[in-house]
């Protein structure tokens, strides 16, 4: 039972599912059936579905089926009634028809006028458009045009405001056009090529400007020359009115003014310059000038007339309207700094010297005047500009400048050897520094290598004046100036400052006792003291450092320079006594005259001797040493000349009988020696005095070596008689008196020791001698018991050699036996004295 119940109630369901799937069929969309047709695949009951389904289609065409049949009549008579329309329409059409073609026919004429009016309407609305459009685009090719025109006659500022106005006024009226997207497109590329022509004009002049930086730098150097030119006539002024102690700060005060004043303008301002200065005193935005140029040229004027200032050299629009140009465009601080980049280049080149600048005066003006040329340009610069160059950057480079400038100037002037030029460059630098501190850069360092160049002046003037000296030196013929007048005697104490009363009073013709060279080299050592203080002018120093300079360097010219000359002059082989001589006299003169050099260093330079920490010349410590060496050279000379005399002696060490007078040779030497000690009478009394001792004892020592020379190994009495007639000759020469001034026999002192050995051996008292040896009232104090052992030893080997030959006379032959016994008792006797003595 319950089987049956459950597929009752399955069957149930399921024909309610159907019904409701086919009910969703009738009232859903065809596009969305899908779904619901899947649902009746889904389930197992598809057969029944399709019998339902059926079953429902045929109950609907039922109902279509009533539906026809109850509206059927209408129908009929709805076609029956359109059948009859059709008629009376065909017939409408046919009117219709017709009318039309007869409407057709008859319009023609009037549509083809139609046609022309619609035309022409066309026409002029096209043609006042297109005046309308051309009213706004006119203006726009009249100013692309102008800007063509601006551009190709190089207007470049007035360009970029055209194309300004073009851009912003008139192409935004017609920016729908082609030719307009065009000229939009091309505005970046003529801003581009107004900044390169721009540019390029500005190359143009800093190339013209580096071509010519000399002859602005020329320009401004003349100028300063003029500018300067009531500072020298102040300077004076100051000088003969002040005191020397306030000299150097009234100096620093005036240059202090100087540099204050504004730089005066050599020449009168071109209209061109008038009118750029004015525009650029009010805002410096607009250049008036529209034709660009570089460096004008400029013809050498006279000296009357006024000197044309840098400014009126050069036209300096096309750096302000490049400036501008690049304010406007946006790009200033590119335009700054390609400017500073490039005249940083432009300024390493000029600060670069030419190789051979040290050769002539020529090549350090061209160089100085190029570094004051581009300094003038960039100071113009940096006060007609607004920031285009500042101080800091004009500071920078000048300060590189500088130190390049004095580099250059160590290396180049340590190559110049001609004083003249040293001092040529010395001005011109002081020009230069001066030029360039009205300028506002500061200049002391220059000052402080100019004293640099101050020590390599001197140096210089050493040379020079060391050739001076050397020719004086040569050309002077040693022997007094002789002088005939009144003339000639004053021409020469102006000369030198020599006074003589006993030379005054002397009639003429008279000789003064210095040669010529003392008047020369005195004035010489004045000329170069001239020289110095040249080099000191404008140094703005005080006077007492200008003496302090001065004197340094003339006691280098006086211990150095003239010392060596004098030296080599003293050294020279060749001199001969009566030139020793004459130097000595010259020295004592010049050296006599060195308080009047201090006089007239003081005379220039008004800084008195009693001032502290002043320099006091060395003058007298060079003449000095330069008679010393004179002197000593005289000693020298004297003894080589005995030398030479002595060379001449020829004795016969073996004669038996002397002569009757002193030897030839001696005859002549002493001969010599009064010729010689007669030249010395001008010369001090204790010169005289020591070169005739040194001479005589030289002698003495000399004919003592004769007599002990190893080569001599024997000597007879008679030899030792014929020596004794020379020392005589000797000792009568020295008791003559050839040098006054000795007292008593202190000259005869020279051959004391010579006496006593000969009386010793001619006298032979050798008893006295080796009794009283030692003893302070000795008679033979002087005899070295060594020099009489070897003579008594040469004279014994001559009596032993004389005892051998002489075998006739027994009576001889025991005297000389006798005697030799007593010369070997003193020759033992001699060698305990001297074994003694040793220990």
């Amino acid at each position: 039972m319950e089987r049956p119940k459950m597929a009752e109630l399955e069957s149930l369901e399921t024909a309610a599912e159907h019904e409701r799937i086919l009910r969703e069929i009738e009232s859903t969309d065809t596009a969305c059936i899908g779904p619901t047709l899947r649902s009746v695949y889904d389930g197992e009951e598809h057969g029944r579905f399709m019998e339902k389904l059926e079953a429902r289609i045929r109950n609907h065409d039922r109902e279509i089926e009533k539906m026809c049949n109850f509206h059927y009549q209408g129908f009929v008579d709805s076609i029956t009634e359109l059948l009859k329309v059709r008629g009376e329409a065909q017939k409408l059409k046919n009117q219709v028809t017709d009318t039309n073609r007869k409407l057709q026919n008859e319009g023609k004429e009037l549509i083809l006028a139609m046609e022309e009016l619609k035309q022409c309407r066309l026409q002029q609305r096209n043609i006042s458009a297109t005046v309308d459009k051309l009213t706004l685009c006119l203006p726009v090719l009249e100013m692309y045009s102008k800007l063509r025109e601006q551009m190709k006659s190089k207007r470049h500022y007035p360009a970029l405001k055209t194309l300004e106005h073009l851009e912003h006024t008139f192409l935004p009226q017609v920016s729908h056009y082609r030719f307009c997207k065009v000229m939009v497109d091309n505005i970046p590329r003529l801003r581009e090529e107004i900044k390169e022509l721009s540019m390029s004009d500005l190359k143009d002049f800093l190339e013209s400007i580096r071509k010519h930086s000399d002859k602005i730098g020329e320009t401004a150097m003349k100028q300063d020359c003029r500018y300067n030119h009531w500072k020298i006539i102040a300077r004076i002024f100051f000088s003969l009115l002040l005191s020397p102690d306030v000299q150097a700060q009234q100096q620093r005060n005036l240059d202090n003014i100087v540099s204050q004043q504004p730089r005066i303008s050599g020449g009168k301002k071109s209209k061109k310059e008038f009118s750029a200065s004015s525009e650029l005193e009010v805002k410096n935005t607009s250049p008036m000038s529209e034709q660009d140029s570089g460096i004008l040229d400029v013809e050498d004027e006279d000296e009357e007339e006024e000197v044309p200032g840098a400014q009126d050299l050069v036209d300096f629009s096309p750096v302000y309207r490049c400036l501008h140009i690049y304010s406007v465009l946006g790009a200033r601080e590119t335009f700054e700094s390609y400017y500073r980049k490039q005249r940083r280049k432009q300024a390493r080149l000029v600060l670069q010297p030419p190789s051979n600048m040290h050769e002539t005066l020529d090549g350090y003006r061209k160089y100085f005047n190029q570094i004051v040329g581009f300094f003038v340009v960039e100071d113009h610069i940096l006060h007609t500009t607004q920031g285009l160059v500042n101080r800091a950057y004009i500071d920078e480079l000048w300060e590189m400048a500088l130190s390049k400038t004095i580099a250059a100037l160590r290396t180049h002037s340590s190559y110049c050897s001609d004083p003249s030029l040293v001092l040529d460059l010395k001005n011109l630098i002081v020009l230069f520094a001066d030029t360039l501190q009205g300028y506002g850069f500061p200049v002391n360092q220059l000052f402080d290598m100019l004293l640099e160049i101050q020590d390599q002046y001197s140096e210089t003037l050493l040379k020079k004046w060391a050739g001076v000296f050397r020719n004086i030196l040569d050309s002077d013929n040693y022997s007094p100036i002789p002088v005939s007048n009144e003339e000639v005697y004053k021409k020469i104490v102006g000369q030198f400052p020599f006074q003589d009363a006993e030379l005054e009073k002397q009639p003429f013709p008279k000789k003064f006792p210095f040669s010529e060279f003392v008047p020369k080299v005195y004035s010489q050592i004045k000329e170069f003291i001239y020289a110095c203080l040249k080099f000191s002018e404008d140094l703005h120093l005080s006077s007492t450092e200008v003496d302090d300079m001065i004197r340094k360097s003339t006691n280098l010219l006086l211990t150095r320079t003239l010392s060596n000359c004098l030296q080599n002059v003293i050294k020279r082989k060749n001199v001969g006594l009566t030139e020793l001589v004459q130097i000595i006299i010259n020295t004592t003169h010049l050296e006599k005259s060195c308080k009047f050099l201090e006089e007239f260093i003081t005379n220039i330079t008004n800084v008195l001797p009693e001032t502290v920490h002043t320099t006091k010349l060395y003058g007298t410590t060079t003449f000095k040493d330069a008679r010393h060496a004179a002197e000593e050279e005289i000693y020298t000379n004297l003894n080589q000349k005995i030398d030479q005399f002595l060379q001449l002696a020829d004795y016969d060490w073996m004669a038996l009988e002397p002569g009757s007078r002193a030897s030839d040779y001696l005859v002549d030497l002493i001969g010599f020696l009064r010729s010689t000690f007669a030249v010395f009478t001008h010369l001090p009394g204790k010169v005289a005095q020591t070169a005739c001792m040194s001479a005589c004892k030289h002698l003495s020592t000399s004919l003592l070596q004769l007599l002990l020379e190893a080569e001599v190994r024997q000597l007879t009495l008679g030899a030792l008689h014929q020596f004794n007639l020379d020392v005589e000759e000797c000792e009568q020469f020295a008791r003559s008196g050839p040098v006054p001034g000795f007292q008593g026999d202190t000259l005869q002192l020279a051959f004391i020791d010579l006496r006593q050995l000969l009386d010793l051996f001619i006298q032979w008292d050798w008893s006295t001698y080796l009794a009283d040896y030692g003893q302070p009232t000795c008679k033979y104090l002087r005899v070295n018991p060594t020099t009489a052992l070897i003579l008594l030893e040469k004279i014994s080997r001559v009596m032993r050699d004389t005892s051998r030959k002489n075998n006739v006379f027994a009576q001889f032959r025991k005297n000389e036996r006798d005697k030799q016994k007593l010369i070997d008792t003193v020759a033992k006797q001699l060698r305990g004295l001297i074994n003694s003595h040793h220990s």
